[in-house]
């Protein structure tokens, strides 16, 4: 008995030992603490969303503006640090976040199952809607999804957009390109036959170019084409401090008024 008392006691000290040594050996959350040292928390955007994130002159100077610059500084201020905007192509916005270019990437991004296996992402502030922008006169042309069969349709690299023109618009050549400005333009030149955007960013280019309209054609959205904040895996403290400032802003409404305020700007700037 006294043998059995001894080697349980044994085996309860190591298990004891152990467990201690994991717990040690648990990496730190510090994803809110780093940036605090820093005083800085860079952004990664792609300036060519309006109304979410678009350039234009404040007070004579190029300016990054738009709802998702507004966000920025909101999860700013809850950090209690500047933020530093680091404006890039889209396709290397996420790419940011692993290379430690950026601190998070707010720029209309889609939380997919896939993207959430590499990166955290907080919860949703907008729920977006895709459609197809078209010549005017070809309105009648392009109602359906097959209505594009065979025709070249642009779509910005890297984006969901590029996924939902393969995935939907069946027998279409998709065209990806780099720049929205380039898009708009192959197709004001025919060099394409349609281009597919965000409902918001489609009717700031619509409103700004009396030639286009935005088709009748039908996109589904999925449960991933809501747009959220990007940021490092493993930043569960971060995250926790971006959700408090979302879920405030889409609670009092400050969020769709930012949209709006931003679209307005947008439309009235000059391209």
């Amino acid at each position: 008995m006294k043998k059995t008392r001894i080697l349980t006691g044994l085996v309860l000290a190591v298990s004891a030992f152990l467990l201690t040594a994991c717990g040690s050996s648990t990496k730190e959350d510090t994803s809110v603490k780093d940036i605090q040292k820093k005083g800085t928390i860079t952004v990664a955007m792609n300036p060519e969303f309006a109304p979410f994130e678009f350039k234009t002159l404040v007070n004579g100077k190029d300016t990054i503006v738009g709802s998702d610059v507004e966000l920025a500084k909101a999860i700013g201020k809850e950090l209690g640090v500047k933020v530093k905007f680091s404006s890039m192509s889209f396709n290397n916005v996420l790419a940011s976040l692993q290379s430690g270019k950026a601190d998070i990437a707010i720029s209309g991004i889609s939380a997919t199952k896939e993207r959430q296996k590499v990166y955290d992402f907080s919860t949703s502030y907008y729920e977006s809607k895709n459609v197809v922008i078209v010549k005017k006169d070809k309105l009648a042309d392009y109602t359906k999804t097959t209505s594009l069969k065979d025709k070249s349709v642009a779509t910005q690299k890297g984006t969901i957009q590029e996924n939902i023109a393969k995935d939907q618009l069946k027998g279409a050549k998709v065209v990806s390109l780099v720049q929205n400005g380039e898009m708009i333009n192959e197709l004001k030149n025919g060099q394409v036959d349609a281009v597919v955007f965000e409902k918001p960013i489609a009717q700031a280019y619509v409103d700004k170019n009396s030639d286009l309209a935005i088709s009748e054609i039908d996109l589904k959205s999925g449960d991933s084409d809501a747009y959220a904040v990007a940021m490092p895996k493993g930043s569960k403290a971060l995250k926790a401090k971006i959700d408090k400032v979302i879920t405030k802003l889409k609670k009092d409404g400050t969020l769709d008024k930012q949209v709006q305020e931003a679209y307005d700007l947008s439309v009235s700037s000059a391209d």
